[in-house]
């Protein structure tokens, strides 16, 4: 079991260290200057983007995942934020098209920038790891499916709350704390 779990850590940390900080900075910038945030995924990406989401409430963002009842509609100046590994989910398409319609960015989590939702994004970080569809030029991995994916998107995005945390002088962890759900 610890090899796995090794390899596992090892196999996300070679994903991690070949992302493009200049596009995850982009989209901590965008993050941080939008006022409302609507965050969308399928499956396991979709828990990946819930998870993200509420962090942002955590720490004071105005922030919504679609298709949950209270979500309102998407108007202009919003950002739409797709988490998808192949970048042409097709629900995910029609959302993107649907915010780009009413005047909303668009920015994408994707292992694939050329996809269908990259190409109407206005910003994308490129998540070079492996999918479903094991493409050739995808990494190897010992793991099913998207994980690899899934998981470094998660951890990337972590990183990035980080990174917009240490922005603000204001959120320590008893700030924090204080937005965390009480009804549990």
């Amino acid at each position: 079991m610890k090899l796995i779990t090794t390899t596992v850590a090892n196999e996300v940390l070679e994903v991690l260290e070949r992302v493009d900080s200049a596009e995850t900075i982009k989209l901590a910038d965008e993050l941080q200057e939008t006022k409302r945030i609507f965050v969308a995924g399928t499956g396991r990406s979709g828990l990946i983007g819930k998870v993200f989401a509420m962090r942002l409430m955590h720490s004071d963002y105005q922030v919504y995942v679609v298709g949950e009842t209270i979500t309102p509609g998407i108007v202009a100046d919003d950002l739409l934020l797709v988490i998808s590994g192949s970048g042409s989910t097709e629900t995910l398409k029609n959302f993107a098209i649907k915010a780009k319609g009413v005047g909303a960015k668009i920015a994408l989590v994707t292992t694939n920038k050329d996809s269908a939702i990259g190409e109407m994004s206005d910003l994308s970080v490129e998540i070079p790891a492996a999918t479903k569809k094991r493409l050739p030029q995808e990494p190897d991995t010992i793991q099913p499916l998207g994980s690899q994916f899934d998981q470094s998107a998660h951890l990337l995005l972590d990183a990035i709350m980080v990174y917009l945390l240490q922005r603000r002088d204001s959120h320590d962890n008893a700030n924090l704390n204080r937005k965390h759900a009480n009804l549990e």
